[in-house]
C-alpha cells in the first residue's frame, strides 16, 4: 500500500510546491474533528491501497493542527480552503481539486489514473 506523508512545516510545503513540476503531489486537507473528513480520509486510503498513480507523491495536512501550512497551501494555489479537500498539484499550481463528499476513491481514480 502506498502511504501518505504528513506535512507539518511550511518548508515541507515549499519543497513540494517547488518540485511539483517534476513530482506532482496529491494533498488531502483533513480535519481531525469532522466526520465528513474522516470519510474522505477513508476514501483516500482506499485509493492508496489499490493501484494508485505511481508518478505522484501523496500527502496529508491536518487543518487544525497545521493551520499555517493549510492556509499557505490555499494562498499559494489560489484555491479557497475547504475541509476535507483534495488537491492535485502539478507544475506549481492546482491542477484539480474537490471537497467534501466528492473526495472519493472513484473520483481520484478517474482524475489521477
Amino acid at each position: 500500500m502506498t502511504q501518505w506523508k504528513e506535512i507539518t512545516k511550511l518548508e515541507e510545503w515549499n519543497d513540494i510546491l517547488e518540485n511539483s513540476g517534476e513530482q506532482p503531489a496529491v494533498i488531502l486537507k483533513h480535519s481531525t474533528t469532522c466526520p465528513v473528513s474522516a470519510s474522505a480520509l477513508d476514501e483516500y486510503e482506499q485509493y492508496l491501497s489499490g493501484n494508485p498513480n505511481g508518478n505522484v507523491s501523496y500527502y496529508l495536512v491536518k487543518v487544525i493542527e497545521s493551520r499555517p501550512v493549510s492556509n499557505r497551501i490555499a494562498e499559494d494555489l489560489k484555491v479557497k480552503h475547504e475541509s476535507p479537500q483534495i488537491l492535485y498539484v502539478k507544475d506549481k499550481g492546482a491542477y484539480w481539486n474537490t471537497s467534501h463528499w466528492s473526495v472519493t476513491a472513484k473520483h481520484m481514480t478517474a482524475v489521477l489514473d
